[in-house]
Parts: structure tokens; sequence; C-alpha cells
């Protein structure tokens, strides 16, 4: 069983003054396989004053010497892909083409945020005016656990290139994946106090980040309603905040689209990640003078979608993280059937064969209205809701009308019209065809999927500040 017993302070491995130990699981088992000891509000303000410390010098660096040091960081998380990815279907479960994802992006992001420091005007002319976009500080990352490693180093290798320093907040529920990052970073040779992540639950870490005077600029991931929380106490010291929050994505299916071409990417949209995630298209609207056709070729399409043992390279969804959220899901599938809606695949308990893990089968109702709670709140599991409408407008309608805004994906032959009704739904990015990404353009949400953006010149722009130098002519 693996202890991990140290969080990183100014460029150190420590012990913790935090007492607690918090459990390990393997979901797919149910097993305790580690431990970790948490930091507390102590430890929370250790690591905030290093980042302070170190924050005049690093400030200051040139691009060049930031590129130096992100060259560094992706050299050394690069070189540990295999140990993340045990990592991630360890703790987390993740399917084996996800889990393989997500050893990679880490290193991928910070070469993003590369590309990104490298064309980034730090100065811009403005009439007579010269416009110097300064770090704003010590950033504050707090990282959920459906993609902890990836998340730490996005937010770090952007807050690093603005030239922030950083205190980090990892879920307490990814540890061995945050450890893999450390001892990686440890051995990129960053100046001390330049980045420092402790281990800690959110209402004691988090709470000492979010009111802390001297962090500057929080940059969270997760739900909407920490994300609300977040707001309300760093206003008291006026925090900027980046938040990428929750999501009730539509996919909009339109009358002309080819069912049997677009369905894996429909299902692949709502069943990605296990459905922990917060793109997840978990809303599928569908013409109702088709509704029936689209039922049957979906109910065709996820009985081949397999739930099981993540190591098996055929499974597509893997086991929620933990019992809260299995018991959250079964919930769900629960108030659906209440609600009135009918189940076209899956169901409650787990999937046939499989008798211990956090496993849910992958179900998607039918019968279904845009009022259900199950197509109006996030679920964050495999569970998919088919609602009809009557024409164009009304799917439009049907689409924005959620307290969300994260994605939203329109399948359609007609590439004008498809653009078209891109355009008018309220949604941070929409893809139409395609669930393909691109990292160079902002990401974040409307509404209450956030406020802010990440990637790109927008994700670096988040974590500085416009100053403007008026100087007379010279005499």
């Amino acid at each position: 069983m693996q202890r991990i017993e140290h969080i990183y302070i100014n460029g150190e491995f420590v012990v913790p003054h935090g007492q607690e130990w918090f459990d390990l699981h393997n979901p797919s088992t149910e097993e305790v396989i580690g431990q970790v000891r948490l930091g507390d509000e102590q430890d929370a303000q250790r690591a905030i004053a290093a980042a302070r410390a170190a924050f005049p010098a690093w400030s200051r660096t040139t691009r060049e010497q930031r590129i130096d040091a992100l060259q560094r960081m992706h050299k050394a998380i690069a070189a540990r892909e295999d140990a993340l990815m045990e990592a991630v279907v360890t703790e987390y479960g993740a399917p084996h083409a996800r889990g393989r994802w997500m050893a990679t992006y880490p290193a991928d992001v910070i070469l993003q945020a590369i590309d990104a420091l490298r064309s980034f005007a730090f100065e811009e002319q403005a009439g007579s005016a010269r416009v110097i976009f300064t770090p704003v500080g010590v950033a504050g990352l707090i990282t959920p656990w459906n993609s902890d490693a990836g998340f730490i180093c996005n937010k770090l290798a952007t807050a690093l290139a603005a030239g922030c320093t950083a205190v980090i907040k990892p879920s307490e529920m990814s540890a061995m994946q945050t450890q893999v990052v450390i001892e990686a970073l440890h051995e990129a040779g960053l100046p001390k106090g330049v980045f420092n992540i402790v281990n800690g639950r959110g209402d004691v870490i988090g709470e000492t980040i979010a009111r802390h005077p001297d962090i500057a600029k929080i940059s969270f991931t997760g739900s909407s309603t920490v994300g609300q929380h977040l707001v309300s106490a760093g206003a008291e010291t006026m925090k900027r905040v980046t938040l990428e929050l929750g999501g009730k994505s539509p996919t909009v299916v339109l009358d002309d689209a080819d069912f049997a071409a677009i369905m894996p990417l429909v299902l692949q949209a709502g069943f990605a990640n296990s459905g922990q995630a917060c793109i997840a298209g978990t809303r599928i609207l569908v013409p109702r003078q088709r509704l029936a056709e689209f039922e049957q070729v979906a109910k065709v399409a996820v009985a081949q979608i397999k739930s099981g043992d993540p190591r098996d390279a055929a499974i597509d969804i893997g086991p929620m993280v933990s019992a809260k959220q299995w018991e959250r899901v079964q919930g769900y599938i629960r108030l659906g059937i209440e609600e009135g809606a009918q189940l076209l695949a899956g169901g409650e308990g787990r999937p046939d064969g499989l008798h211990a893990g956090w496993f849910v089968k992958p179900t998607i109702f039918t019968g279904a209205n845009n009022q259900m709670r199950i197509a109006r709140e996030e679920i964050f599991g495999p569970v998919l809701t088919i609602i009809p409408y009557e024409d164009e407008a009304d799917a439009i309608a049907i689409a924005n009308d959620t307290r969300y805004g994260l994605s939203a994906v329109v399948f359609g032959k007609d590439v004008e019209r498809c653009e078209r009704v891109a355009r008018q739904i309220d949604s941070g990015r929409v893809l139409v065809n395609t669930l393909a990404n691109e990292p160079r353009a902002p990401f974040g949400g409307f509404k209450h999927s956030g406020l802010g953006r990440e990637m790109g010149r927008w994700g670096m722009g988040a974590y500085l500040e416009p100053k403007t130098l008026l100087m007379a002519a010279g005499g």
C-alpha cells in the first residue's frame, strides 16, 4: 500500500504540519490501495509565503528563461508517461484509451503553453500610450480529480509562462498522479518557491487560498457550487478569478443527419471519460419526426459499449471515481424513472457480471423533456437523456434553456445550416460534425459554466494585468 507523506514547498519535499490521513481507493475493486497525508492551513500559508517570496525574481525573467524552464518541465513530465498511466488507471479507473490520453496530455499542454508564450505580445501600442502586460502575482491553482495531472500541468505552465508563481491544491483523491507530477517538476529544477503543491481538503487548503491576501488570482476547475463560493470568498481581497465549471451540454442532431454515421460520435460525446467530464454531451436533442428511428439506432449502438475493468483495452467505460459518485449517479437513474422518462438502455446497479467496483451501466433515457432534473442537473456519469424537438427554432431554444453553457455539438449534413444553429447556441465552445479539440483556441463557459477562459493567448492573458505607460515626448 502506497503512503504519500510529503507535500512540496519552496523547492523541497516536506512533511505536512497537518496530521490527517486520507484513504486512496481503487475504484475498480473498492479496495484501499494507499493513503495520503493532508496539509492544513499552516501548510497552505507556508506555501503561499514561498510563492510570494519567489514572485519578484520570477516575474522579471525573460521570455527565453521561461521557455527554457517550461522545456525542462516538459521533458521531465514526458519521461513519466508510463507512471502517469499506471496512476490514472489505478486510482481513477480511466479506460485504456482515455488513460493513455490522460498520461500524455500533461506533457502536451506544457508544449502548448510554450507555443502561446513564444508569440504572446507583452507590450502593445494604444495611441500615444504603451500597454504593458504584467504578471498579476501569486496564483492559487485548484484542480479536480477527473484529470488531475493534466489540470496541474495546464494551469501551472500557463501561470509560469505569464510570470506568476503558484500554489497548487490538487484533488486529494488523485494523490498518486500528483506525486508523479511533483517528482517530475522537482527534477526540472525550477527556482525554489516558483511552484508549491499542498495536498489537502478544499474546505481547508482551498479556503485558505481563496481568502489569503497574498493570492492575487484563483484558477479553479470543478463544480459550479464551489466556483460560486470561491468568487464570494475571494471578493474581499479582490482576487482575479478564472473558473471552468459544470455543464449540461446539448448534442443537437438536425433532421438531415445520418444517424448511423454520427451515432459513434454522439455516444462518445456523452460517455467520454466514463461520463465524468464537464463537457459531456448529456442532452441529445433529436427531431420528433425521426425520434423512433434515432432510438433504434442508439439502442443497437449502446449495446456495443462495454463497462468494466479499465485495464481491458476493449472497455469503453470505467468505474466512477468513488462510492459517493456511484451513489450520486444511481440516484439520478432512479430519479429519471420517477420523473417518467423511459430507459432505452442501462438502468440501476452494476453491469452484468460485475460484483465489485463502482461501475455504472451505460444508460440512456428517452421520453424525456427539458424540465426534468435529469435534463437540467449535471450527473457526471454515463447517463444520457434524449429530448425531442419540433423544429430548428425549438432545438435552439431547448439547447439554450439551461443554467450552463460550456460546450455543444451540432450534427447535420447541411454545413451552412449547422453553422447557423451553432452560432445561436449560448456556449463557450460549439463543435460541428466533429469532437476535435483546438488547444490554441479559448476554452471556458457561459453562464454558470464559468468565468474567463483558459488555453492559448486567452489563457495567458488571464494571469496578466494591463498597465498603461504614458511618457512625455523627449526633449
